[in-house]
């Protein structure tokens, strides 16, 4: 594998503290660095918040880590990918190094409980954020200067990204592989992992019946991959609703029940990923690939790219191009 140099690659440091559990400590660990096999593109660190390089774990076994909070002062990004315990306010040290980096333009982010970590270190003050839902009503009240979501998977907002428990923490880092690396090489490692390659940040965390159980939910599950296939053509809620053998308000209920969002603003969605695509990996001119991605105009796929990414489809095609 080619080797490069570390002031080559973007400089990700990873907080590990005692009682840590090995599940969050993983997530960005193999989001940035074991599932781009063969693409060195990060240097990744794991860096202890306690006062010991020996650390225990919340599985009953230890870590030894080989960084102490010093590679903070370079990281591009720091990820919290949790917290041991909401009640015990963060090692001041740690806190300080979160501020000194974020003032010095570094992305951070708190996976999970890691929002308490953002919160305390005053971070997240009249910024929106999520954390796990089970734990929203104490960070409310903890922290109601924070414009907390419990309901979404993942927010970026201002150079800070908080995430729901979990799973979520894969999505929220697959997000910001998507964002350095380009749609195509955030999907391949979504692959790799075996997971979603892209669930919207906005996505609801908690879904009471998110895989089919009955024969509506089976035939909105066959809609969905129908509609996937053809993103060109128009579609309205009456028209798929009558075609899932559903009433309107029927088809309204289980395709909220089995995404979490509105039918609008998943295809949205779907056809801002093919835009993605067909620009990394395609020369289509942009005409094209607005009309291959069922947007009414070129004018129409620009406005809601740059909503979404930040960018101009020209901008990501000159950036991601495969």
């Amino acid at each position: 594998m080619l080797s490069l140099p570390d002031t080559d690659l973007i400089q990700i440091a990873v907080v590990a503290f005692n009682q840590i559990s090995p599940f969050h400590l993983s997530v960005p660990s193999v989001v940035f660095g074991e599932a781009l096999q063969g693409e060195p593109v990060f240097a990744l660190k794991v860096c202890s918040a306690d006062n010991d390089l020996c650390l225990t774990t919340s599985a009953g076994y230890s870590l030894v880590l080989q960084y102490d909070l010093q590679p903070l002062k370079q990281a591009q990004i720091i990820i919290v990918p949790s917290w041991r315990n909401p009640n015990e306010r963060p090692p001041e040290a740690l806190l300080a190094a979160l501020n000194k980096a974020y003032q010095r333009g570094a992305t951070i982010v708190g996976l999970c409980l890691g929002a308490y970590v953002l919160a305390e270190a005053g971070l997240l003050t009249g910024r929106k954020a999520t954390t796990h839902w089970a734990y929203a009503d104490d960070f409310s009240v903890r922290y109601p200067e924070v414009q907390l979501n419990a309901d979404i998977l993942y927010v970026e907002y201002q150079g800070i990204m908080t995430s729901a428990g979990t799973a979520a923490g894969i999505d929220c880092c697959l997000q910001m592989l998507r964002q350095q690396l380009g749609a195509d090489r955030a999907n391949r490692v979504a692959r790799r992992l075996v997971v979603p390659p892209h669930r919207q940040g906005g996505q609801r965390q908690y879904i009471d019946r998110p895989l089919p159980t009955n024969a509506q939910d089976n035939r909105l599950n066959a809609l969905l991959a129908w509609v996937r296939s053809d993103l060109s053509a128009e579609y309205s809620i009456d028209y798929l609703a009558n075609k899932a053998l559903m009433s309107r308000r029927t088809f309204t209920r289980h395709f909220r029940a089995a995404t979490g969002t509105t039918f609008g603003n998943w295809l949205l969605h779907q056809r801002l990923g093919l835009c993605q695509q067909l620009l990394e990996r395609t020369d289509q001119p942009i005409e094209s690939i607005a009309s291959h991605a069922g947007f009414g105009s070129v004018v129409s796929m620009r406005q809601h790219f740059r909503q979404v990414f930040g960018v101009s489809p020209t901008v990501w095609r000159q950036t991601f191009r495969v």
